[in-house]
C-alpha cells in the first residue's frame, strides 16, 4: 500500500483520492498497482456501488505520470519506463471497462496520466480550476493512456488539435468538447461527493442539481478552424495551410507547432488515425505500449525531459530535426506489433 494514494470506502462508494501534491499528484507505479487492487476489491463487494476519483489537496487532479522516472529509465534500458506503461494501461483499460460507474472530478491540473484515468469514468467532473491538456509533443512522448481512443472521437479535428499543439482547456471548454459531463463550482464539491455517497444509484441526478451554467468556451469559436487547417493526417500539409492561412490564431498555433518534436506529431497524428478506426479499447492499450516501449528510449523524449524538467532552457535540439525528415520507416518501425512475449496484455 502506498500513502500517494489514499483508499477509502465512504458511504456506499470506493474512494481514490491521489495524494502526491508536490507532485501535482503525478501517478508512479506504486499507485498504479494501489488502485487496480482497490478496485478489483471492490468489483466483487457489494457494499460499493460506485468509485470516486479525486485528489487530497493542491493545484493539481493529476499532472501525468513520473516523467522523471521514464527518462531516468530510458537512459538504462526502459525496463522500469515500461513496466510502469504495462500497469498504468492496465489501470486505464480497468476503469474504462469496470462495470459500477464511476466519477472523476477533475478539479484542476489534468493531464496526460490523468486524462487517462479521468477520460474512462462515466460521470467526469469539471470546475472552474480545470486545466486540460495532452501535451506530450513538447517533451517528444505521445499522447497515451487512451489519448489514440478519446482523441478521434471528438467533435471534428479537435482531437488532432489538441494532440499536436497541446493546447490547455478550461473546464468549459472540456464540457462543450464532452471531455466533461458536468460543470460543477468547486466550493460544491464537498456536499456532492457527500451526496454521491449516501445516493450512489442517483449520481446523474445529484451531479445535474449541482451543476452550473459554465462560461462560454473560447475554443468554440474555432471549430470552423481547426476542422479546416488540422483537416490532414499528413503533419506537413497541416504546417502547409497553417502558413498559407495567415491570421493572429493561426500564427500562434503554428509557432507552438514549431516547438514540438516533429517524431511525436506525426506519432499523434497517424496514432489517432488507426484508434478512431479501432473497435477495441484494449487494441489501442496494445498499440499505445508498443509505441511507448520504443519512444521512452528515444532522443526525442530524453532530450524533451532536459530541456523542460531537468535543465528548463525549453530549447529542445529534436532529431529529425524537421517534419520532412520524420520518414514513414522511421514511424512504421516505432509502430510495429511487439513480439507476443513482450506486447500488453489487460488485467484477467
Amino acid at each position: 500500500m502506498t500513502e500517494d494514494v489514499l483508499i477509502s470506502i465512504d458511504g456506499r462508494a470506493g474512494r481514490l483520492s491521489l495524494n502526491r501534491p508536490k507532485a501535482i499528484h503525478a501517478l508512479n507505479l506504486a499507485m498504479c498497482d494501489a488502485m487496480i487492487d482497490a478496485l478489483i476489491t471492490w468489483r466483487e463487494d457489494d457494499a460499493v456501488e460506485a468509485v470516486i476519483i479525486d485528489h487530497s489537496e493542491g493545484r493539481g487532479f493529476c499532472a501525468g505520470g513520473d516523467i522523471r522516472m521514464l527518462a531516468e529509465s530510458g537512459v538504462k534500458d526502459g525496463k522500469e519506463a515500461r513496466a510502469f506503461f504495462h500497469t498504468e494501461y492496465r489501470l486505464n483499460h480497468l476503469l474504462f471497462t469496470y462495470a459500477k460507474p464511476v466519477v472523476a472530478f477533475m478539479d484542476g491540473i489534468t493531464m496526460g496520466g490523468g486524462v487517462g484515468i479521468s477520460q474512462p469514468a462515466k460521470y467526469r467532473v469539471a470546475t472552474e480550476h480545470t486545466r486540460f491538456a495532452m501535451p506530450e509533443t513538447g517533451i517528444g512522448l505521445f499522447p497515451d493512456v487512451g489519448g489514440g481512443w478519446y482523441l478521434p472521437r471528438l467533435e471534428g479535428r479537435v482531437g488532432a488539435f489538441l494532440a499536436l499543439t497541446g493546447a490547455r482547456l478550461d473546464g468549459a471548454e472540456c464540457l462543450a468538447l464532452g471531455l466533461a459531463t458536468h460543470y460543477l463550482p468547486s466550493e460544491k464539491l464537498p456536499e456532492t461527493k457527500e451526496r454521491i455517497a449516501a445516493h450512489p444509484d442517483r449520481i446523474g441526478g445529484i451531479l445535474g442539481e449541482l451543476s452550473v451554467t459554465a462560461p462560454p468556451a473560447p475554443v468554440t469559436q474555432h471549430i470552423d478552424k481547426i476542422n479546416r487547417l488540422f483537416a490532414s493526417d499528413v503533419y506537413e500539409d497541416i504546417i502547409a495551410a497553417l502558413d498559407a492561412d495567415g491570421g493572429e490564431w493561426t500564427e500562434k498555433e503554428l509557432g507552438a507547432l514549431r516547438t514540438k518534436s516533429p517524431q511525436t506529431c506525426k506519432v499523434a497524428l497517424r496514432q489517432l488515425k488507426e484508434g478512431g478506426e479501432m473497435h477495441d479499447f484494449a487494441a489501442q492499450m496494445t498499440q499505445e505500449y508498443a509505441i511507448g516501449s520504443r519512444v521512452v528510449q528515444m532522443h526525442d523524449f530524453l532530450e524533451g525531459v532536459r530541456a523542460l524538467i531537468i535543465d528548463k532552457d525549453n530549447s529542445p535540439k529534436w532529431d529529425p530535426p524537421t517534419p520532412e525528415a520524420v520518414t514513414d520507416d522511421w514511424i512504421d518501425a516505432i509502430f510495429a506489433p511487439l513480439p507476443e512475449s513482450e506486447a500488453w496484455t489487460p488485467l484477467t
